[in-house]
């Protein structure tokens, strides 16, 4: 059994229980036993001074890709585990396209064993909405669940069919569990390596135009409208996305959105002289399309703030940009930079970013945790939001190094993460 541990001093934010006030949280067996004022130390016990950093409810991240069954050389749980825990994050999502897809119970069960396993940060699986993502034939949603799937998404394809979409938010929506959708029109798409503007005029490359994306993110507004499942909108990168997430909240539609870190942080300019570390899909957009992005996280029409953590091999990143595959990693910078591009400019509040990084997205996915109430999960998170540091890829516990960070000052850094009452990472 795990001693007691007591955090002694921090700032405790949590906006589950709207609380930002300066004492101690003690964990014991795995659960929060107590939370605020100052409290004994018990015989035993050990102490963490918290003086001056924060005390949130551990991070959690629903949109990561562990790569695990079939790409090992790229990441394995183990590895995406271990950096989630470095960065902060007490829990993850696994999306499923791995190899095989993740689109049946034995692999469901598989990535959870694998993610118990590890120790570091909780691991739950994504189930594929429809088998081998090929978009055809709806998976078995049910003997997922029943497996731990907590969400369904065919994520690096969009699911082009709108009948199978809306049989997936019906049957999802038996099911409690939300269909997370990668936006996009491969009609309007195909081809394209970066955001459709003056820039990827410039570079002579094919451009993704905003609408590719806008067009499926009305559709299944629309279809979550029509059918009362639980639309999940994934990695959102246009101006036009959010004013449309927007119009579906105010109707009372069941529609949730995520934005990446590097989606309010960098634009297309990024790609500069042909970096790869700056292909990613959605791409990176225009100036305008970050601002309300940012504006969208800072009025709740943007749910949540998640890193897409897309790592791939170091060869596979030196090719021409248009034949490079998509994504960057993410898990060890994403508090860095939401704090460097959204606190420290204003944007938001701290307790937005602890809402956004973990309560909500607690909420939005039924996971426990996501709060430091008394008697739940003993995941937590301490970080100080003005230690200012420079990201080294070479430094990174996940096995990639494909960030576009590199070299890069941000300010905000976890110090301490706590999961099920054990520290299993320290700065």
């Amino acid at each position: 059994m795990a001693r007691d541990l007591l955090l002694k001093g921090g700032r405790i934010v949590d906006p589950s229980q709207g609380l930002d006030t300066v004492g101690d949280v003690l964990l014991r067996d795995g659960k929060v036993e107590a939370c605020g004022g100052t409290l004994g130390t018990p015989d035993g016990a050990e102490v963490r001074d918290c003086s001056g950093l924060v005390v949130s409810p551990g991070l959690i991240d629903v949109h990561v890709h562990l790569r695990e069954p079939g790409r090992e050389d790229v990441e394995t749980i183990a590895s995406g585990a271990h950096s989630a825990v470095a960065g902060g994050i007490t829990a993850v999502c696994a999306m499923p396209n791995t190899r095989p897809v993740t689109d049946n119970q034995a692999t469901v069960g598989f990535v959870k064993r694998q993610g118990e396993a590890a120790g570091f940060a909780r691991v739950y699986p994504y189930g594929a909405i429809s088998l081998g993502q090929k978009g055809e034939t709806l998976a078995e949603m049910g003997e997922m669940v029943g497996a731990g799937a907590v969400a369904f998404s065919d994520d690096g394809y969009p699911v082009q069919s709108a009948q199978l979409m809306r049989t997936a938010l019906e049957y999802a929506r038996t099911f409690g569990v939300p269909v997370a959708e990668h936006c996009e029109d491969m009609t309007l798409a195909h081809g394209g390596s970066m955001n459709e503007g003056a820039i990827s005029a410039r570079l002579g490359l094919k451009g993704i135009p905003g609408e590719a994306e806008e067009i499926y993110v009305i559709r299944d507004i629309l279809l979550a409208k029509r059918t009362g499942g639980h639309i999940h909108m994934c990695h959102l990168s246009t101006k036009g996305s959010v004013e449309l997430v927007r119009w579906g909240k105010e109707r009372g539609i069941n529609v949730t959105a995520e934005v990446c870190s590097h989606h309010i942080s960098l634009t297309d300019e990024r790609v500069g002289n042909y970096d790869t570390n700056a292909k990613m899909n959605p791409p990176l957009r225009t100036a305008e399309d970050v601002e309300a992005l940012q504006q969208g996280v800072a009025d709740g029409t943007i749910d949540l703030l998640v890193t897409d953590h897309a790592p791939h091999h170091y060869d596979e990143k030196e090719r021409e940009f248009a034949d490079a595959p998509n994504g960057i990693v993410g898990l060890e910078t994403s508090l860095g930079v939401n704090c460097t591009w959204l606190l420290h400019r204003g944007v938001i509040t701290l307790s937005q970013l602890v809402d956004a990084m973990s309560c909500k997205q607690a909420r939005v996915f039924g996971l426990p945790g996501g709060t430091l109430r008394p008697g739940s999960l003993a995941d937590v998170t301490v970080f100080d939001p003005n230690a200012q540091w420079v990201v080294d890829p070479t430094r990174f516990k996940s096995k990639g190094r494909n960030t576009p960070y590199g070299g890069v000052s941000l300010t905000g850094q976890a110090r301490l993460t706590v999961v099920g009452g054990r520290v299993v990472y320290e700065a």
